[in-house]
């Protein structure tokens, strides 16, 4: 028997949701510091076209998601088409232990393909990094896709897999304009979707640093998940520290933004 067929995919029910928002990793306490952003997200997207499916493999464990959506309600252009937001296959010892390297990836993948083909999707769309850990663009031209756009000096990609002859290929939104620094003030904006947990663990410790200074620093909360609030930007998970982009993947300690903060206000002071 192979990988693929043992592996189960099941769409997403009540029995796993909290599981889902967590990302697989209900065991991790670094994961808690996310708050409730992507239940909120999850709440106003499953009306627009957002599906989730889950991977088991012969136990009965959960070990692998797929979330993807109409591209319309996403960070990137296109018609009729669904965007993989994310697929991730627990990959640590700790915790759920790592399921990688038994099919699952594939099985989801495949079994999204066939749903959004079934809802009359023109083809699936996947964005992906060259980092080696989540989201891989390599993965993705190994099941069949192929670049479309490129963004960024992290080189970040977009793949598509066009399921017929008229599909429209897919491009990002690119950054349309930036927050920019305030006189007398340290200003700090947040970006925030609620899709990603990483993402919103980054909101939620600058958030909590900026209140360390009181009124020193201003802090900017920029909610994307409004869609016309993001094609204003066409930022839709980022922070800044006076109109300077602070790096969030892997999200940075709530120690290291800090710093980045403190060292603004001692500018401001001097």
């Amino acid at each position: 028997m192979s990988k693929e067929n043992k592996v189960k995919v099941i769409d997403l029910n009540e029995d796993y949701k909290n599981l889902f928002f967590m990302c697989l990793e209900d065991w991790s306490d670094e994961m808690k510091e996310a708050g409730n952003h992507k239940e909120k997200w999850f709440d106003m997207m499953k009306d627009k076209g957002l599906r989730v499916k889950l991977a088991m493999n012969e136990k009965g464990e959960v070990g692998g998601m797929i979330q993807y959506i109409p591209i319309e309600h996403s960070f990137t252009a296109g018609e009729n088409l669904y965007i993989i937001k994310c697929i991730w296959v627990h990959g640590y010892q700790k915790g759920r232990g790592n399921f990688q390297g038994r099919g699952m990836g594939k099985a989801l993948i495949q079994a999204a393909e066939a749903d959004a083909r079934s809802r009359g999707a023109r083809g699936m769309v996947a964005w992906g990094i060259p980092l080696p850990f989540w989201m891989k663009a390599s993965w993705f031209k190994k099941q069949g896709y192929t670049k479309v756009d490129k963004m960024g000096l992290l080189g970040q990609v977009l793949l598509w897999k066009p399921f017929s002859d008229d599909a429209v290929p897919p491009r990002w939104i690119r950054m349309k304009k930036k927050p920019e620094s305030i006189p007398g003030k340290v200003k700090v904006t947040s970006f925030l979707n609620g899709w990603c947990p990483a993402q919103n663990i980054v909101h939620e410790r600058a958030k909590r640093a900026s209140e360390e200074f009181g009124n020193l620093v201003e802090f900017e909360e920029i909610q994307t998940i409004n869609r016309d609030v993001f094609l204003e930007w066409g930022i839709s998970d980022a922070l800044y520290i006076n109109g300077k982009s602070v790096r969030t993947g892997p999200p940075p300690t709530f120690r290291k933004i800090r710093k980045i903060i403190a060292r603004q206000v001692r500018k401001l002071k001097s």
